[in-house]
């Protein structure tokens, strides 16, 4: 496993996402619509998808794209930091996950 940095700071994650053509997206993991989002960033093609897409379902899976500002709101509120693997030169790798900031 290569060695990992732990991000918290706004403009770090944005970087890093840029970096990747990565973009902030959301999806609803609860029993109700709206109650329990979990952060994802999406990479390639996903970021690209046609979001004007006919209404679906409450919780079909699939997630949505949105607005780096909102994304952040649940990121902070949640306490989350984000473990991606430390930058090698002539790499650029997508491993990140998401855990709750020590302390």
């Amino acid at each position: 496993m290569a060695e990992t940095v732990m991000l918290t700071d706004h403009q770090a994650i944005r970087d890093w996402a840029a970096a990747r053509a990565g973009s902030p997206a959301v999806v609803d993991i609860s029993p109700e619509a709206g109650t329990q989002p979990m952060l994802r960033i999406v990479f390639g093609q996903q970021a690209y998808e046609d979001v004007d897409r006919p209404e679906r379902p409450a919780n079909t899976g699939g997630f949505d794209l949105v607005e780096w500002d909102e994304w952040f709101k649940l990121f902070d509120k949640a306490r989350l930091a984000m473990v991606v693997a430390r930058d090698v030169p002539g790499q650029r790798e997508e491993f990140h996950e998401f855990v709750r900031r020590p302390g």
